[in-house]
């Protein structure tokens, strides 16, 4: 079997780190096309051996680059044409067909109840998303909150599967010399209290509840992994607050990368506290890493967490996303100290592994659909 996935953009973010992660583990030769911006991603996937093809789109009406695509995949001779994230769903799945492959998935990522990967969910939007839906097979959704809202948009529920996203939990296990080595690189006491949070610098992720929490508490360290259009507006309101020396933006973080500093995980094991502030997520990739990680969690919006038993997500506690209640509830963690607990059962039901299984069963069940129809 050979796939195309096509994506709108390769710079660090969830949906593109989760298609690197998940190719890592699917039996099936893949390339990938980008329609715009072959960031970091575009090179981690190149180390990774994957072929990486940026489509040079100049802007979301640029319908010139849709028969480049349709040629692209012809020649390719693919079985089967994987989308994610919307414009490279749109276009995608209407070059699929041009192309005549029928075998077109598209994983929803980054569907909200009122927004769509950030920006407001407006009616030509969903109308579009809808027409084109109908030309791809199958839809597949990454929580089961996105499936709802699948459904309640009008997607029939048979078209529609679950795949969750995944994660490789040993990767982000708690290091004692990890830590360490962390907070010596940043400048950080060994006995400070260290509050973090990761993700796009963008309104949606609300990241400046976290720095009016942390600016409120004496003594304790903000860490932000992420980089984004709020970051201006973030070290401004650090500086109003008399908090600017307590709050690093670390900007992208992807360990490997040359002249880059620490990861992602690393930087789970320098942290004390993960704070999720999103006003909605489709998944909430960040807290099921910080859970992997021994953290103990507060969000205000997570499908992994909400989607399962209270049991299987020990460690998270959800909070209403304001900064005074946030203060509130970091302040007795701050007296207490560090504190670590094992991975909760919500970590290994959201395994890479797994989640790459879902998805090979919904390739195999597509592509064995068409061979009978």
């Amino acid at each position: 079997m050979r796939a195309l996935h096509i994506i709108t953009g390769l710079g660090i973010g969830g949906a593109e780190q989760q298609l690197r992660l998940l190719l890592r583990h699917l039996p099936v030769s893949c390339d990938v096309v980008t329609l715009t911006n072959p960031g970091a991603v575009a090179d981690g996937l190149r180390a990774d051996g994957v072929h990486v093809t940026d489509l040079g789109m100049k802007g979301n009406r640029d319908l010139a680059a849709l028969p480049r695509l349709a040629r692209l995949i012809r020649r390719g001779g693919y079985d089967l044409v994987h989308t994610h994230l919307y414009r490279a769903c749109v276009y995608g799945r209407i070059a699929a067909r041009l192309a005549g492959v029928r075998a077109t998935l598209a994983t929803e990522h980054s569907l909200g109840r009122a927004e769509i990967e950030g920006r407001p969910l407006t009616p030509s939007t969903r109308a579009l998303y809808l027409r084109t839906e109908r030309l791809g097979s199958a839809t597949v959704a990454v929580s089961a909150t996105v499936a709802g809202r699948l459904r309640d948009w009008g997607v029939p529920a048979a078209r529609i599967h679950l795949v969750p996203n995944g994660i490789d939990a040993e990767l982000f296990r708690y290091d004692a010399g990890r830590r360490r080595a962390t907070r010596e690189l940043l400048g950080i006491p060994a006995d400070a209290f260290v509050v973090g949070g990761v993700g796009r610098l963008v309104p949606g992720k609300r990241f400046d509840v976290l720095v009016r929490a942390v600016a409120a508490l004496p003594g304790a360290r903000l860490l932000l992994a992420g980089d984004g259009p709020e970051r201006g507006a973030l070290t401004a309101l650090a500086q109003r607050l008399g908090a600017s020396d307590r709050v690093l933006l670390l900007g992208e973080c992807e360990e490997g990368r040359p002249g880059a500093g620490p990861g992602v995980p690393a930087l789970l094991s320098a942290m004390d506290t993960f704070v999720s502030a999103s006003r909605e997520e489709s998944f909430g990739l960040a807290v099921v890493e910080a859970l992997a990680a021994g953290l103990p969690v507060l969000y205000a919006a997570c499908p992994a967490v909400e989607d399962l038993p209270a049991d299987r997500s020990a460690g998270a506690t959800r909070f209403s996303g304001d900064a005074g209640e946030l203060t509130a509830a970091l302040r007795p963690r701050m007296r207490a100290g560090p504190h670590r607990t094992a991975p909760p059962p919500a970590v290994g039901h959201y395994d890479i592994r797994r989640s790459s299984e879902h998805l090979m069963d919904v390739y195999e069940r597509t592509l064995s659909g068409l061979r009978t129809s």
